[in-house]
């Protein structure tokens, strides 16, 4: 199976997976994608858009239904969970529509909202602005790197290999500097 088939048989479910769980680096890697014509940009952005969408309504259930038992597993949260509730009590509303946009706060974030005593039909509108705004940012980004790329190195499909890998790189590095700030961070446990 080559590159391409794998793209374009699996690559809007990688997408909305991708979105689910991480975001960014799939996200841009898809606009890439649907620059180069294996998927189109549309369903990039309704896949991103959808997979996103779901992540942070998963969250905000278990912040608002779970809370006490997902906090007893991951108790390295509360103190993200503290600056979001801090965030939350001035600037609500702009707060809610652009914590995707924050690094380091998007999972956290619409579980303390869950938490918090936002109505659930409040945030799903919120949010589902948000959702979109930020699939059509992200998504359209990639899609103009692919652009400016071809722009400056001419014919990209010698490249398209190395710029998979080096967008999927990038992605990692950030995750890992993020991974190992939060590690260093965290609290040692208590000896009995």
């Amino acid at each position: 199976m080559t590159l391409e088939s794998l793209i374009e048989t699996y690559g809007y479910w990688a997408v909305l997976v991708g979105t689910f769980l991480e975001g960014e680096t799939v996200l841009v890697l898809g606009g890439f994608v649907a620059h180069r014509g294996y998927l189109a940009l549309s369903w990039v952005i309704f896949f991103a858009f959808a997979g996103s969408l779901c992540g942070d309504l998963l969250y905000f259930y278990l912040g608002r239904k779970h809370s006490m038992r997902v906090l007893a597993k991951f108790p390295s949260w509360k103190v993200h969970i503290e600056k979001v509730q801090k965030l939350l009590e001035r600037f609500r509303t702009p707060f809610i529509l652009v914590f995707r946009f924050l690094y380091g706060l998007r999972l956290v974030a619409p579980f303390a909202i869950g938490m918090s005593s936002v109505p659930m039909r409040e945030f799903v509108f919120l949010n589902i602005v948000s959702a979109l705004v930020w699939a059509s940012v992200v998504g359209f980004g990639g899609y103009l790197f692919g652009n400016a790329l071809e722009i400056f190195i001419g014919d990209v499909k010698h490249y398209e290999l190395e710029v998979f890998g080096l967008i999927t790189l990038v992605g990692a590095v950030v995750w890992i500097i993020h991974f190992c700030r939060h590690w260093k961070h965290k609290t040692p446990p208590v000896k009995i």
